[in-house]
């Protein structure tokens, strides 16, 4: 009784599956990839900015500052094309690894070093949350 239960409940299991293509970024599976490496590399979406020689990256409850380094100009020249203003942010999609800034230094408490770039997405052009400024 429990082998045929168990049978039936695999066949309605994988014929339940659908054979989708993927084109988006399985970020499950990118973090199952950071955990399975044991290699520190956290996956992370959020909104990046470069501007006046200073990196922002911001997820949805957090600020960091990001480590100036070649994958981080790499990141800004992907993100480039999608800015129509200087310092406008670009949704993104990384790899970084994330530590404590150092106590002498101002900014913010963490840190991130972008190690694989995932994703760089187009901004929504209907988001309300730009504060401009003028004469």
């Amino acid at each position: 009784m429990k082998k045929s239960i168990f049978i039936l409940l695999a066949a309605i299991g994988l014929l339940g599956c659908k054979n989708d293509t993927k084109t988006e970024v399985n970020l499950e599976e990118n973090r199952a990839k950071s955990y399975d490496q044991n290699d520190g590399y956290i996956t992370m979406k959020g909104e990046f900015l470069y501007y006046a020689d200073a990196a922002v990256f911001q997820t949805a409850n957090e600020i960091y500052g990001v480590v100036i380094d070649e994958n981080m100009h790499r990141l800004n020249a992907q993100v480039k094309p999608f800015k129509k203003e200087a310092t406008e942010m670009v949704p993104v999609t990384v790899r970084v690894r994330k530590f404590e800034k150092p106590k002498n230094e101002e900014g913010w408490p963490y840190r991130v070093e972008i190690k694989d770039i995932l994703k760089v997405e187009k901004p929504n052009p209907n988001k309300e949350d730009v504060i401009k400024l003028a004469n």
